[in-house]
This record gives C-alpha cells, structure tokens and sequence, in this order.
C-alpha cells in the first residue's frame, strides 16, 4: 500500500506504509551560530514540519574550543544507535561526535582531530556520516581548506576559503583510518552527502565558488564505489540564482526529495525529482520551525517519536 501526500505541482509524492506507519521524518539542525546545541523537528509527510522540545535544544555542545553544534548530521548506525557529527568551529581541525539510543540521552562528546596531521588547515565543516554495510564501518567525510594545496582556484572562495572534500573510516568511533581526499574537480566544494541507489552513489554537493562568478549552488556527482572516484558535477540542480547550502536528501516511493539551507533568505527549501535529472523547486511546499540552518533529514521509529515528545 502507499500513502499519497498533497499533490504538488502536477505531481503526488509517495511513501510507503513500511516507511510511514512505524516510522517518521527527524530533522537535526542548528539555530543561529550553533551555541547552543541540537534541536530537531519531525513530519509525517516530509512537508510539514514541527520543532520538538519547545525549539530548545537536546544538547549542548562541549566539545572543541569554540564548542559550537553546527551542521549537526545523524544516521542510525548497523548497531542502532544514532550516530552523530558536527562542525565544532569556524576555524579548528577537528569535528564532534556523539551518540544515542532515543536521540534524549547522549554519550559523552567527543572531538576527532581529523585535520591536526596537516598545520595548515583552516577548517572542518560540515562532517556527514554513511554506515557501510557491507564493509561494517562508517564513513566520515567534510570539507577542509588547506591553503596552497590547490592553487589553481585559491581566489575563488570567500575569504580565501578553497574547500575539498576529505574522508576517514571507523568501525568503533574510537580508531581511524588515515585522512584521504574524497572530492576534487578543480572547484572549491562543500556540503557533500552521499546515498545508494540501487546500482551506484550519488553524491550531492555545493559548488562553493564566490569569484568571478558566483556559483553557490547543487550538483549531483556520481561513483561505482562509496569512496570513488566519483565523477565531474552535473548541472545545477537548486533554483537558478538562489545561494544555498546544507543539501540533505531522501528516497521515496515516487523519487528524491532534497532539503537545503537557502541561507540568504533565511528559510528552508527543497527540490524533487523522479529520475535524479527533472528537478521541480517546492521550496513554498515546505513548512519549517523559524530559525532553521543547515541540517540532516532521517527515519526514527513511533516508539523514538513518543520519547520525543514527552520531552
């Protein structure tokens, strides 16, 4: 059986019953500069979206110096648990991580110094994650600037910012493979997330350039292996002449849904697409607490949900 949600310029978005009757939408995000931690919302048609715990945060962020809670990207890992990440700061070369049973309770934080092997890095930001089950592990992957290492596009970023994206693997959150580089096309990039289809994975991404031209905007990179190579960006696929950020994506029965930060505007908006190539904005479809940035997009169970709200 499916449910069919409002029709939405000419088309229905469709979820099914296994993925609507025990389960629902969760949102992470952050408000303002992420000081004062988690916040989350839910939905029962990926539309309409309500804050929990009155719009006050989950929990508040101690790890790194500047102890911001940013970005804040959650996945339910192959232990179920949900597993946390996110940009600890403006400028350090670490990320945090925590994790949970019910999304209430958290273990203690934790700050993964990703980046202190190369001095020169300015930044870690945006962290996501992707539980690998076939291998057991989870990948880790942000977006870094390291002065010089790509000269070519060093003056087309804000504030010399010249991003790439960087990865590292761990089965236990407590060892890690060697940091290596995930995505460079000679662009500065950020906001990457990745997902598997049935026979490849789509990374979505931010192209970051602000000089000559401002680009600002996402693309679609495709791969035959989670940790490629995966291939040059498409065409843009967010609205023409909308700065964005924060892409955060999920499946449906009818196709992809794609979340993202319209951070000039101040509000949330999304696309949708049948095939990952038609894209339709349905960005006035979309109904989100005020105030919130740059998040992730996830299924939790009714049982999570109740805790939730009994909060």
């Amino acid at each position: 059986m499916q449910k069919i949600l409002p029709t939405l310029l000419g088309f229905s978005l469709l979820l099914s019953c296994s993925q609507s009757a025990d389960k629902i939408f969760v949102f992470s995000y952050f408000m303002n500069n992420g000081e004062d931690g988690l916040h989350l919302a839910y939905s029962e048609d990926g539309f309409n979206w309500s804050s929990l715990n009155n719009n006050e945060s989950f929990l508040t962020p101690t790890a790194g110096k500047d102890k911001l809670m940013r970005d804040p990207c959650i996945i339910k890992g192959g232990d179920g648990k949900f597993h946390m990440v996110w940009t600890v700061s403006w400028n350090e070369q670490g990320i945090g991580y925590a994790h949970s049973l019910d999304l209430i309770n958290w273990s203690e934080q934790q700050y993964i110094p990703v980046m202190e092997h190369e001095p020169k890095a300015r930044n870690c930001w945006a962290p996501e994650l992707y539980y690998d089950e076939k291998d057991e592990r989870y990948l880790i992957y942000w977006a870094t600037t390291i002065p010089g290492r790509f000269p070519e596009t060093d003056s087309t970023g804000d504030n010399g910012y010249n991003h790439r994206m960087y990865y590292t693997t761990t089965k236990d959150f407590t060892t890690f493979s060697e940091t290596q580089l995930l995505y460079d096309h000679g662009f500065n990039v950020i906001d990457a997330t990745i997902h598997k289809t049935q026979d490849e994975y789509i990374m979505f991404l931010k192209n970051e350039i602000r000089y000559p031209k401002p680009e600002k905007n996402l693309r679609i990179a495709k791969s035959q292996h989670l940790l490629g190579p995966y291939s040059m960006a498409s065409d843009p696929v967010s609205p023409k002449d909308v700065w964005v950020e924060g892409p955060t994506a999920i499946p449906s029965d009818q196709g992809w849904t794609v979340y993202f930060d319209r951070y000039m505007e101040k509000r949330m908006g999304a696309i949708f697409s049948e095939d990952l190539k038609e894209w339709t904005d349905i960005t006035e479809e979309v109904d989100f607490p005020d105030g919130t940035r740059h998040g992730t997009v996830f299924k939790a169970s009714r049982k999570v949900l109740e805790g939730l709200l009994a909060k």
